[in-house]
C-alpha cells in the first residue's frame, strides 16, 4: 500500500480507480478519463496534487542558493508573488527535475515532483552547503489545482473572503491568504489555480467544489490535458541523462548575466557550442492509431529519434505526441508502430491551449 493523501477518502467516495503513482495510491480516473479531460477544457475540473513536495527556502542566502541550483534566474523575479519554471540540473546538464519557484516576502517557495522528491531534497542539501539558508518540507500542506474555463469564478465563489486577492492574480503568480496559498498556475494549458491548503481543511473544500460543479479528475486526464498543452512529464520528457536543450527547454535557461555560474551552465555552453543533435517536436498522426512514448522516429536522410510521450487527444480526436528528434527534422517523419512505419506530421508545441487548437 502507497501513501495517502488528505484526500484519500473523498477519491474512494467518488468511486476513484486508485493506482500507485511515485508511491502514492492516487486517482487515475473516477469513471471516465475523457469526461474528465472534456470537463477541464470546456467548464472546470479539479485534481488532487497533495502528492507533489512543497520546500521553503529561507535565510539570507536564499537568493543567492538558487541562483546557482537553477538554470532559470530567480533575479526575473520582480515582485512577492511572482512565480518561475526552471530546471534543477546536474553537471553534465541534465534534468533533475522540473520545478516551480514562488518569491514570497523574503524567502521562496519551490514546488518539486513527488517521483523525484527523495534525490531532490538530496540535491538541495548537498548544494546548500556554504550557503546561509534553511531547507523546510511542507507535508502539512496539501494541494488541489482546479482548473478549465470556470474555475477561478467558482473558487472565488467559495472562497469569498479571498475573491480579491485571487481577482488580482496575475498569470504566473501566487499569494497567500491567511494558512491557504492561491497561485495561478497549473498542468493543463487551461487558465486555472494551484491552492495549497492545511489538510485538515481540504476535504471541506473539496466537497465544496463538487458541490459547485466542479468534476473530479484523475492522473489519466492529467496527463492527456498536459500533452496536448506541450508540457514536459519528467521521467518521459526529461531526466537526468537529457538536456534542456534537447527538451524544449531552452527558454527555461537563462544565461544573463554571464558571470551567474549555476550547476550546469559550463555543460549547456559546451553543448551549445557544438551544436545540439536532437531537439523537442510535436508530432500528429490523424489515421487510425496511438503513438506511444519509446516509439522509434525516422527522418529520412538525417536520422532517427523517439517518441517521449504519446496518446489519443480528446480534444483533436487523434494521436499527438511529444518526440525529440533530429535537430535538422523538416514537417514530415516516420514513426514505427506494431512493427510498420507511419507518416505523421511534425508541428510546433502547443498543440491545444486554452481549449483550442495551436497548429495549422
Amino acid at each position: 500500500m502507497g501513501k495517502h493523501t488528505a484526500l484519500y477518502a473523498k477519491h474512494l467516495e467518488a468511486n476513484g480507480k486508485i493506482v500507485d503513482f511515485g508511491g502514492w495510491d492516487m486517482p487515475i480516473h473516477y469513471g471516465s478519463q475523457i469526461v474528465e479531460h472534456n470537463a477541464v477544457r470546456e467548464h472546470a475540473g479539479m485534481f488532487d496534487v497533495s502528492h507533489m513536495t512543497i520546500v521553503d527556502v529561507r535565510g539570507p542566502d536564499a537568493k543567492a542558493f538558487l541562483q546557482k541550483l537553477l538554470a532559470n534566474d530567480v533575479d526575473k523575479l520582480a515582485e512577492v508573488g511572482k512565480a518561475l519554471y526552471s530546471g534543477m540540473l546536474n553537471h553534465d546538464g541534465g534534468v533533475i527535475d522540473d520545478l516551480i519557484v514562488y518569491r514570497m516576502e523574503g524567502w521562496y517557495r519551490t514546488v518539486v515532483n513527488c517521483s523525484t522528491r527523495e534525490k531532490d531534497l538530496e540535491w538541495m542539501d548537498k548544494q546548500s552547503r556554504g550557503f546561509d539558508i534553511s531547507l523546510t518540507e511542507r507535508p502539512e500542506l496539501a494541494m488541489v489545482a482546479v482548473q478549465g474555463p470556470r474555475a477561478i469564478k467558482i473558487v472565488q465563489g467559495i472562497k469569498t473572503e479571498a475573491a480579491d486577492l485571487i481577482g488580482r492574480l496575475k498569470i504566473f503568480q501566487g499569494l497567500p491568504h491567511s494558512d491557504w496559498f492561491f497561485a495561478r498556475t497549473g498542468y493543463t494549458g487551461e487558465d486555472g489555480l494551484e491552492i495549497m491548503i492545511p489538510e485538515n481543511e481540504v476535504a471541506g473544500f473539496w466537497q465544496a467544489l463538487t458541490d459547485a460543479g466542479v468534476k473530479p479528475a484523475g492522473l489519466g486526464a492529467r496527463d492527456t490535458l498536459r500533452l496536448e498543452a506541450g508540457m514536459n512529464l519528467y521521467g518521459n520528457d526529461m531526466d537526468e541523462t537529457i538536456s534542456p536543450l534537447q527538451a524544449g527547454m531552452g527558454w527555461t535557461i537563462a544565461w544573463q548575466p554571464s558571470d551567474r555560474d549555476f550547476i550546469g551552465r559550463e555543460a549547456l555552453e559546451q553543448q551549445k557550442a557544438a551544436g545540439v543533435t536532437h531537439i523537442q517536436a510535436g508530432l500528429v498522426f490523424e489515421s487510425r492509431g496511438v503513438m506511444r512514448s519509446h516509439q522509434k522516429v525516422i527522418v529520412d536522410g538525417v536520422g532517427e529519434g523517439e517518441v517521449t510521450s504519446g496518446t489519443f487527444s480528446p480534444s483533436l480526436q487523434y494521436s499527438i505526441a511529444m518526440a525529440r528528434v533530429p535537430a535538422g527534422t523538416g514537417d514530415t517523419c516516420q514513426v514505427e508502430m506494431r512493427g510498420k512505419l507511419v507518416d505523421v506530421r511534425v508541428v510546433k508545441l502547443p498543440f491545444v491551449r486554452n481549449g483550442k487548437k495551436q497548429f495549422a
